[in-house]
């Protein structure tokens, strides 16, 4: 930029993206200068490289809006948890499911797990008919992403959401 493009000759495009040829680096720095712009390199690899006349700190500022802009179009997928107990009864289950469900429609993944405790561990079995219930149940708004797997004392599965029309 500017003072710190060294090259002798520079193809050099215009504020409005008009072609002004190629000319000297000094030619180039004047002429912006005298349109109170800057040159700014933007093809250094080009024969001859490739400068633009341009106000810089206007161009960083758009340049960061936008990616300001696509960031917050951005939709960030959270990981919701849904804790179960091989003991559970039939309408705690079913409330879960129902969390579940909601979580996947927001369109967040959900991680389903089954914790085992004391004796449970020698029960890992039920835990596992457990989540292939909870699979059943979410079919049509989810997808199995990981399936059940032992994690120490958990058994854990995670559910993605699927797409929505």
């Amino acid at each position: 930029m500017n003072e710190d493009i060294r090259e002798k000759e520079v193809r050099v495009i215009g504020p409005d993206g008009d072609q002004l040829g190629i000319m000297t680096g000094t030619a180039a720095k004047k002429l912006a200068a005298e349109k109170d712009l800057d040159l700014v390199m933007i093809a250094p690899q080009g024969k001859p490289p490739v400068c633009k006349i341009m106000d810089y700190g206007k161009y960083k500022f758009e340049l960061a809006k936008r990616e300001k802009e696509q960031r917050k179009n951005q939709k960030v997928a959270e990981v919701k948890e849904v804790r179960l107990s091989p003991s559970i009864d039939t309408h705690d289950f079913e409330t879960k499911l129902n969390n579940a469900l909601k979580f996947l429609k927001s369109g967040d993944k959900v991680k389903v797990a089954v914790r085992f405790r004391g004796r449970e561990m020698q029960h890992t079995a039920l835990g596992k008919t457990l989540l292939d219930r909870f699979k059943d149940g979410v079919e049509g708004f989810g997808v199995i992403d990981r399936p059940a797997k032992m994690e120490g004392r958990n058994m854990v599965m995670f559910i993605a959401p699927t797409a929505q029309k």
